[in-house]
């Protein structure tokens, strides 16, 4: 499956600076098929994309899709992430 768009939404207000919820994040397939509500979280280990996700009655959350290969969820998060510092840098300046 061949990623065809990402679309970066970076929290620009103030209070977001701090928060570990960096941006919200949509990615297309093929051109076909979107999914929606993915986020890039500055986690204990650096940067990772979590899949959307709904909290469940016992408090967990679980992801509502997920890539079945490591491999896929790779792809996925280096995309991402490089469309993210791309935004970034273009922020910044």
């Amino acid at each position: 499956m061949k990623v065809t768009d990402v679309r970066i939404r970076i929290g620009k207000k103030p209070e977001d600076a701090n928060d570990r919820l960096k941006a919200h994040v949509d990615i297309t397939f093929e051109d076909s098929f979107v999914i929606h509500g993915l986020k890039i979280i500055d986690g204990q280990n650096g940067l990772f994309v979590a899949m959307p996700s709904r909290k469940m009655p016992n408090g967990e959350f679980k992801d509502i899709v997920h890539p079945i290969t490591p491999e896929l969820r790779q792809e996925i998060t280096k995309v991402i992430l490089d469309k993210f510092e791309e935004e970034s840098n273009k922020t910044e300046k």
